[in-house]
């Protein structure tokens, strides 16, 4: 069993937090929630190995750090395709079961991995974790890796529901908080800071006085 993340060239990340965040602080905040990830998917035992698909340079030297392999794109095709081209891949190298995780859930622990992949059914399967507002796919788990079409975005997590079930597979739904929370916006920022965590995510928001912002500016509205 392998898990897959997803990642975008890191300077450009998360153009959603732009009405509160800098270029800067963007990144900062995406390379400290993708350390989040990685280190989460290397304490968790079950797991064969990790992918990283990505063309960026410093996603690369992360992958090194915590024992991650790097599946190359051509170019940067987004989320749906970065997966799909991770799954032909792994496939390829015969593996039978893929965990595909975002790189933007910072608040995702060893054990909530292992609750997911423990919640995983025989094969053919399918294991989802919802976005904690249930529009999103937070963590899919498909055996054969095939076995189901991903197609992520906003509304992603219905539609996984239903392809699921289109092709002969009961999903199996497995609501985590630390998962379902992932950050594209100011409001997901406020949930994140609300939950003191030790994550390198928090640390960053700390120390490059984000968190001291937010919080003001919670105080003035």
């Amino acid at each position: 069993m392998w898990a897959i993340v997803p990642v975008k060239d890191l300077a450009g990340a998360k153009q959603r937090l732009s009405p509160v965040l800098s270029p800067e602080e963007r990144h900062g905040l995406y390379r400290a929630m993708l350390s989040d990830v990685l280190r989460a998917l290397a304490g968790a035992a079950s797991l064969d190995g990790i992918a990283l698909i990505t063309r960026d340079a410093e996603a690369e030297l992360m992958a090194a750090e915590y024992g991650a392999t790097i599946t190359p794109e051509a170019e940067n095709g987004g989320q749906t395709a970065a997966v799909s081209h991770g799954i032909q891949q792994l496939m390829a190298r015969g593996v039978e079961t893929i965990v595909q995780i975002p790189g933007d859930v910072p608040l995702v622990t060893p054990t909530e991995i292992e609750q997911v992949i423990a919640a995983h059914l025989p094969a053919p399967a399918m294991t989802i974790v919802p976005a904690r507002d249930e529009q999103g796919s937070n963590c899919v788990i498909c055996s054969p890796p095939d076995s189901v079409t991903l197609r992520f975005g906003d509304n992603s997590f219905f539609p996984h529901l239903e392809a699921a079930r289109r092709g002969g597979i009961s999903p199996t739904i497995a609501p985590l908080a630390g998962l379902g929370l992932d950050i594209d916006t100011a409001a997901d920022l406020e949930a994140l800071l609300a939950r003191p965590a030790e994550t390198a995510s928090h640390t960053f928001l700390r120390d490059s006085g984000v968190a001291a912002r937010f919080q003001l500016e919670l105080r003035s509205a």
